[in-house]
């Protein structure tokens, strides 16, 4: 797609397959297409890794961290499941929400939960709201771990977020998704990677081989979750669409 912005007449053109579209610069139609190409720039330049919570790299747009805040208070989770942990910023994040709303716990697991950052993790002082288990995300074993420190009647949320492959994710639904309470979530991240297949950093790989695509068939194989972005409960603009890295990633027990 081809974007001509002209500052001074307010429009946006976008030029694409041979049609065009023109539209007033300050609409709502223009900031979304002026959205899309920020977070493939944005993500190629490593946008998301500027930013840290409580001391800990995050690695995560900030715009989901807010949209996940806000879907922690409506759902209230015993319980928080992370997958891929790197340097456990969103441990931390969510373990800062969990004493904010006086519930909750997490658990992070990785494959390799490298020394340096386990023992900042443990250090932080919200460590004792988190749980770190090695091993890989699909071992039995671990999913069987992680199931135990779910007690009877407990609200579980799981976040996808270790290796982003269609493949290892579908596999990660299959062994989570049980876990998961009604009204609560399980979210596959990072389906950006569709997107990106074109960027000087991506892989045409990307277009096929991405978490989008995987919830996508697990959502139409598994009739009690929906695949919906969660309702946003203030709203006083025009827009409706998340700028996120996580596209097509909330499935939602019914």
């Amino acid at each position: 797609m081809k974007i001509t912005i002209d500052t001074e007449a307010r429009t946006l053109v976008a030029e694409a397959g041979g049609a065009r579209e023109e539209m007033p610069l300050y609409s709502d139609r223009a900031f979304e297409l002026v959205s899309d190409a920020w977070v493939k720039l944005g993500w190629n330049q490593r946008y998301s890794y500027t930013f840290s919570w409580m001391g800990r790299p995050i690695i995560q747009l900030p715009e989901d961290m807010v949209r996940t805040q806000e879907v922690l208070h409506a759902v209230q989770p015993d319980v928080i499941i992370e997958t891929g942990v790197a340097h456990g910023g969103s441990l931390v994040f969510y373990a800062s929400l969990c004493k904010a709303m006086g519930r909750g716990r997490v658990v992070g697991i990785d494959i390799e939960i490298r020394p340096q950052n386990r023992a900042a993790i443990e250090a932080h002082p919200l460590a004792g709201y988190i749980t770190l288990v090695e091993g890989s995300s699909t071992d039995p074993a671990v999913v069987a771990r992680a199931r135990g420190m779910v007690r009877p009647g407990e609200k579980v949320l799981v976040l996808l977020d270790s290796n982003h492959t269609k493949a290892h994710v579908a596999a990660e639904l299959e062994a989570y998704h049980d876990m998961v309470t009604p009204g609560s979530y399980i979210v596959a991240t990072d389906g950006i990677m569709k997107e990106l297949h074109d960027v000087p950093r991506g892989e045409a790989s990307w277009t096929w081989d991405h978490p989008t695509a995987a919830a996508a068939e697990f959502a139409a194989a598994h009739p009690e979750f929906e695949l919906a972005q969660p309702p946003w409960p203030f709203n006083q603009s025009g827009l409706s669409r998340n700028i996120t890295h996580w596209p097509g990633a909330w499935l939602r027990r019914r």
